[in-house]
């Protein structure tokens, strides 16, 4: 089997409950935050929107520079935020769906400048600074909803809010 056909269920599944904690972020409470060292709720849920483009760039490129100034995607709308969720989770599925073995297993790195800060294979870049990153800050995001009052999806299970897996 090859690495993208053991992937691509976990990814769809990982997005498919992703998209259901962000599209409850309502626009008005984009300013929330628990602490003061905390995201907004604007700025975590934008994050999680933009991380699938990431798949597409360690799959597409052999490295990204952030010393061109990196500008993080901030949603102005539950609809941009939803709308970019979705045109980058399609972005990230077609590179991983065309990757072969041999580019998911190449090097990868990122960079600032003339200082490399960490280089992994492909499929590292896909499963760890992908993958596990967004599974992360959903599980913030979800705080932030409950903390809010507002339902949160079940995910893996059944939440307190949702007693099916619906």
């Amino acid at each position: 089997m090859a690495i993208k056909d053991a992937l691509l269920p976990e990814f769809d599944q990982e997005m498919a409950s992703t998209r259901k904690v962000i599209e409850r972020v309502p626009a008005e409470k984009f300013g929330y935050k628990p602490h003061d060292r905390s995201m907004t709720m604007g700025v975590l849920a934008s994050h999680i929107a933009d991380m699938p483009t990431w798949a597409f760039v360690g799959i597409s490129q052999d490295s990204l520079d952030l010393a061109g100034g990196f500008k993080p995607f901030q949603a102005a709308s539950s609809a941009e935020l939803l709308d970019a969720f979705d045109k980058n989770v399609v972005l990230a599925r077609g590179a991983i769906a065309g990757a072969s073995d041999e580019t998911l297993m190449k090097s990868w790195s990122l960079k600032r400048g003339d200082v490399t800060l960490m280089t992994l294979p492909k499929i590292a870049v896909v499963r760890s600074f992908v993958m596990n990153h967004v599974i992360h800050h959903r599980g913030q995001l979800s705080v932030y909803l409950r903390l809010n009052d507002i339902p949160v999806p079940s995910i893996y299970g059944p939440s307190a809010d949702e007693g099916s897996m619906g």
